[in-house]
């Protein structure tokens, strides 16, 4: 079995500042995508430019933040909202609904799309593939915050977590206990598969010229397989709890119609194969 780190969600600190990995974690899920599109863009053929990788890069960022703290305190934690407002603005506390980023990358592509007169699924085609690398840096900083655990585990990869920091997962053993049960670090998992593997898959798929839409089906489907997989092991909210079944959490409820929008728009766009430039 495994144990968890215990890792200082605070990176470091200049005097009253405190500078946290969570934050970081994001940061460099940005850097990445910027300097991935930037290469991509100065490949032969591409129809972008380093400038148009600057703008979308920054849409999306505004778009990330704003919808990921807006989403999740909209689905998860609306009653922190009614008990103090400036909640919303805590997110190096965690605190992001990839749902809700999902939204405003969305918004994002759509203003940017209108401003340079291009297709917003020109955009979408080119944005999708750097996406995977956010959600995994993300996960990591999920990770070391401590959060997103699944359910308890005999499998040898399972992670002890201590019972002074997490006293919620000790409860039922013995009072002298230092450590957990085994649970399932979820939140890894996702990294794993949302961010790396769909990453690689995603970034050879359009690494050649496909239909329009493709792409950004292909990543609405495999993440939303992904996710909604990862939930059956994964703790849901405490708050919120089962939904529905004793199984269904509201993260799989609204990847839903992930899985179906990006059938869809797989299916469209080989029936159309019109291809991106």
């Amino acid at each position: 079995m495994l144990t968890y780190p215990n890792i200082d969600p605070v990176a470091f600190a200049l005097g009253p500042i405190k500078v946290h990995w969570y934050g970081l974690m994001y940061l460099i899920g940005f850097a990445a995508a910027w300097l991935l599109g930037r290469w991509r863009a100065s490949r032969p053929g591409s129809a972008w430019s380093a400038e148009m990788v600057d703008d979308v890069i920054f849409y999306s960022v505004i778009g990330v933040i704003a919808g990921g703290r807006l989403g999740y305190m909209l689905f998860y934690g609306f009653d922190q909202i009614l008990s103090n407002p400036l909640n919303l603005l805590k997110v190096w506390e965690g605190g992001m609904s990839f749902h809700g980023g999902l939204i405003g990358v969305l918004v994002a592509i759509w203003l940017f799309a209108r401003k340079r007169g291009l297709n917003f699924f020109e955009v979408g085609d080119f944005i999708a593939p750097l996406v995977p690398i956010g959600l995994l840096t993300g996960r990591i900083g999920n990770f070391i915050n401590g959060e997103l655990w699944g359910h308890t585990t005999n499998l040898p990869w399972g992670m002890r977590l201590p019972c002074e920091g997490f006293p919620g997962y000790c409860v039922g053993l013995p009072l002298d206990a230092q450590w957990s049960l085994p649970v399932h670090a979820s939140q890894l998992y996702e990294a794993g598969l949302e961010g790396l593997v769909l990453f690689i898959l995603l970034w050879w798929f359009s690494s050649r010229p496909r239909p329009m839409m493709a792409v950004s089906g292909l990543f609405l489907l495999l993440y939303g397989l992904f996710r909604f997989s990862v939930e059956f092991v994964r703790l849901p909210d405490a708050h919120i709890g089962y939904l529905a079944f004793d199984w269904l959490t509201m993260g799989q409820l609204l990847t839903l119609p992930m899985l179906l929008g990006g059938a869809l728009l797989l299916a469209l766009a080989y029936r159309r194969k019109q291809t991106t430039g």
